[in-house]
């Protein structure tokens, strides 16, 4: 992936990464497989909004490294891991960004899942 065009969120594209306030909880094959109160929530452009686990917060053993990898301008390259549970997989379902550009840098370090293979919930904590 050399050559590979970088570009900074802007008024045309905008990137924010806030904390997220709620609880998260992700679902896959039935299984609670990561849950975490220190998600982050990233927004950018028109997409819909993305929440970013902590790898800590994810169930150890659930994630297996994927040779699949992507690119994005704005947050850099992505690696993926392979999500098995009760011997359900489902390929290069989970991302990261190891090496996050700088406009992006808290998500170092944590996790995203694709919503059309998990069940994610943001609710409020229970006090």
């Amino acid at each position: 992936m050399t050559d590979m065009k970088v570009l900074v969120p802007g008024l045309d594209h905008p990137i924010s990464v806030d904390e997220t306030p709620e609880r998260v909880t992700v679902r896959f094959g039935g299984h609670v497989v990561a849950e975490s109160r220190r998600a982050l929530t990233l927004r950018e452009a028109s997409y819909p909004p993305v929440q970013y686990v902590p790898l800590d917060d994810v169930s150890p053993g659930v994630l297996e490294p994927s040779s699949h990898t992507s690119w994005c301008p704005y947050k850099g390259k992505a690696t993926y891991y392979d999500l098995s549970v009760g011997g359900e997989v489902s390929q290069a379902a989970v991302w990261t960004y190891r090496k996050p550009h700088q406009a992006v840098a808290r998500i170092k370090d944590r996790v995203a899942f694709y919503p059309d293979r998990v069940e994610v919930t943001v609710v409020p904590d229970e006090e």
